[in-house]
């Protein structure tokens, strides 16, 4: 299987000060926080060695509870995430945390009798079998075998593969026994990601069986209505098929078989680009797909549920480094700001499971051992991940997808090769780069790129062009102007190709207040500074007066310098009552309002 772009091994970029790495620390704190042994609870419940008569004082609870069906769930996550974050920063406690817990889950296989090493009994599986009601038994089981795959993959822990080759062991048996039909209509519940698991497993091993596992657990009553260019997710409960469609991805990168990478395509088609998105970039009301570009009636406190920001950009990844296309990378971009950042408790870390988008919201945040919602884990996952999201590489050399404060350790046709991306809207010299006499926040984004390469490495370096830009970019390589050709309102990459030494360039990214409207109420907009969206901080629904076509006249700059920081900040102009903007991902407690009608 060819593709446009590769990923680096996750050891080799890490983020650098600024708010993505503020948001990782603070990430960090809470996966430091939680106990290990609290962690495996249900683990050792199921394997018999854990039996309280009554709740732990400090037990993992909700739907971690001994009593929720889906208990285990949020471990896969867990050590997943620790183990990205302990490569990433070469975080030794978390990669002991981690290789303590798979020793354990170890332990816990083999007092099930070798195989099974979940948190959920066997007959779970039966009982959906047989149709009887029982909460996601595979999503469940996926989560752990993710989380070993990740360990494996990421640390090299073989104890790992080894625990998930046992299980797989199980599944083979036991779903040989099952008829397509019957497969079929167990596969109608939620499956999670277990499409992907087993053809991650193949990857690793090349075991004909799991190769078998990976077809078993195909999806033709979604997949082959995908195919026929039908619409089979409107109303349809999202994070229950993008994990399917990253198995269609997956499958496809370790089978090579085309029908799979049609199938991603598809899902992609049809649910974002014949489905469209709200302003933040992101989808789902009630955690379901709305249907085609019909998004006014679906505002409420349930729309944007955090896994599927989450999973749909994993997806948008899978594509880009198949295409090379950077309207993926637009779409990743759009939803770091306005989901990754917004639904993450810049203080205390916490989830906010949906992100309202109904007028005068508030974000709901969750608990640190109380809750452990499916998005709980999604969002420990997220994190540690954002730094895989900015640098690629194809056959020319460097691909830069995302303006996110990172560095990056190459090795290039065997030189050393050092690249650091620095922001100047992140940084207190921000005020010595403006042009003279400047007295106001710049519009624009000023990306410093720096290369060091131990001897002279020709290369090409390709940057991301976004389609939010609003002007000219500016390009220069040590000061010299580069030709910075563009297409306004289309995503691109830009392209230099230089025998490297020590050299830094320069990106300069002109943007602009823009109005985005519902597409079926049109004069209901929502208002964006570059991918960033803006909160009006109210507690109603509050009418404008304006044009949209000139946002600019409705909101002025506000509380736009801190210290030696330019800030984000808006309020109306020439309105009956006043009203205060700032990025949706600064909310904290605040009440909001995302859309605002226009007269």
């Amino acid at each position: 299987m060819q593709t446009k772009l590769s990923s680096f091994n996750p050891s080799q970029a890490r983020l650098r000060p600024g708010i993505f790495l503020d948001r990782c620390q603070v990430n960090r704190r809470y996966l430091i926080s939680l106990k290990s042994e609290l962690l495996l609870q249900n683990f050792y419940q199921e394997a018999g060695l854990w039996q309280p008569t009554q709740k732990p004082p400090e037990a993992h609870w909700g739907w971690e509870s001994p009593t929720s069906q889906v208990r285990g769930h949020f471990l896969g996550h867990y050590i997943s995430a620790a183990a990205r974050q302990a490569v990433v920063y070469g975080d030794s406690e978390l990669r002991g945390k981690v290789e303590w817990i798979v020793a354990e889950l170890g332990r816990c296989q083999r007092e099930n009798g070798g195989e099974w090493v979940f948190s959920i009994p066997e007959k779970y599986l039966e009982w959906a079998r047989h149709g009887k009601p029982v909460w996601a038994p595979h999503y469940t089981i996926h989560k752990t075998l993710m989380g070993l795959y990740d360990v494996y993959e990421l640390l090299g822990s073989q104890q790992a593969l080894e625990i998930l080759i046992r299980a797989a062991d199980w599944f083979y048996r036991w779903s040989g026994q099952l008829k397509r039909q019957e497969m079929d209509d167990l596969l109608d519940f939620e499956t999670g990601g277990m499409l992907e698991a087993w053809a991650n497993l193949y990857g690793a091993s090349g075991d004909a069986r799991h190769k078998e596992l990976i077809y078993r657990y195909d999806r033709p009553r979604l997949f082959e209505r995908l195919l026929r260019g039908e619409d089979p997710l409107t109303n349809r409960h999202a994070n229950t098929t993008i994990p399917e469609a990253h198995g269609a991805a997956r499958a496809y990168e370790v089978t090579g078989d085309e029908r799979w990478k049609e199938i991603a395509l598809a899902y992609w088609r049809c649910a974002v680009d014949e489905r469209g998105a709200f302003a933040t970039g992101s989808q789902t009301a009630g955690e379901i797909w709305t249907a085609p570009f019909a998004f006014s009636a679906r505002l409420s406190d349930k729309n944007q549920e955090h896994c599927v920001v989450y999973n749909m950009i994993r997806l948008a990844d899978y594509l880009l480094r198949w295409t090379g296309e950077p309207v993926y990378a637009d779409y990743i971009e759009r939803n770091l700001y306005n989901g990754i950042l917004a639904q993450q408790n810049p203080e205390t870390g916490m989830i906010d499971y949906f992100l309202a988008l109904r007028p005068g919201s508030r974000k709901r945040w969750g608990s640190p051992t109380d809750d452990f919602w499916c998005c709980h884990g999604s969002l420990v996952q997220a994190h540690p991940l954002n730094s895989s999201l900015v640098y690629y590489q194809d056959e020319a050399g460097l691909v830069v997808s995302q303006c996110i404060p990172s560095e990056l350790a190459w090795v290039h046709q065997g030189t050393e090769v050092k690249v650091r991306i620095d922001l100047d809207r992140e940084t207190s010299t921000a005020q010595t780069h403006l042009p003279d006499g400047a007295l106001e926040r710049p519009l624009r984004w000023i990306v410093n790129l720096n290369v060091e390469c131990l001897q002279p490495a020709s290369f090409d370096i390709k940057l991301r062009l976004p389609e939010w830009l609003a002007g000219e970019p500016s390009l220069s390589l040590d000061g010299v102007p580069q030709p910075a050709a563009w297409e306004p309102g289309k995503p691109s990459f830009l392209s230099l190709e230089h025998s490297w030494t020590q050299n830094m360039l320069r990106l300069e990214l002109p943007m602009s207040l823009r109005s985005q409207s519902l597409p079926d109420r049109p004069e209901s907009v929502a208002f964006l500074e570059g991918p960033v969206l803006l909160a009006g901080l109210c507690e109603e629904e509050r009418a404008l007066h304006g044009d949209p076509t000139h946002p600019e006249r409705l909101l002025i700059p506000d509380g736009e310098r801190e210290w030696g920081n330019w800030k984000i900040g808006y309020r109306t102009a020439g309105q009956e009552h006043g009203l205060r903007f700032i990025p949706l991902y600064e909310v904290v407690d605040e009440a909001y309002t995302v859309y605002f009608p226009l007269r």
